[in-house]
């Protein structure tokens, strides 16, 4: 099903706060906190209280606008998500980057626990976390020297 609203409309009121959130989330490349996104808000002069940080980024996961991981401290992470399916990341847990991966396997083993269960609106969390080829590169460089 497609749904033709804006990521702001999908969200609630459209205030001008959510507006620059979602900016500044469309914005990043990679995952980000909603801390680290309020701090960038702020080093730029926007006035974007913490709070209105994480219940934008909190409806926007929740409008599928959003993909949401955990980082190795549990703290959620964000990046935006242009269309409603969502995807799977293999997550460096030293520097963040987030890698999207092919997870035909995955959609395809919850649709058939689904259908074999009975159960409907079945949803799934998957987590793929690694260590990134440079921050592999740069751990044996500090070993070596």
């Amino acid at each position: 099903m497609s749904d033709d609203r804006t990521p702001v409309e999908l969200i609630g009121r459209r205030t001008p706060q959510r507006a620059t959130v979602l900016a500044a989330l469309i914005a990043g490349a990679d995952f980000t906190s909603a801390q680290a996104l309020h701090a960038r808000l702020l080093s730029t002069g926007e006035r974007v209280g913490l709070s209105t940080v994480y219940r934008t980024l909190t409806a926007l996961s929740q409008a599928g606008r959003a993909d949401v991981v955990r980082d190795p401290a549990g703290e959620r992470l964000f990046r935006y998500r242009p269309a409603e399916e969502h995807q799977h990341y293999l997550l460096c847990r030293r520097c963040g980057l987030g890698l999207p991966v092919d997870a035909t396997v995955i959609e395809s083993w919850a649709t058939a626990i689904s259908n074999s269960s009975g159960y409907a609106d079945v949803q799934h969390t998957v987590e793929l976390t690694g260590t990134c080829p440079d921050c592999l590169r740069t751990e044996h460089t500090d070993e070596t020297a």
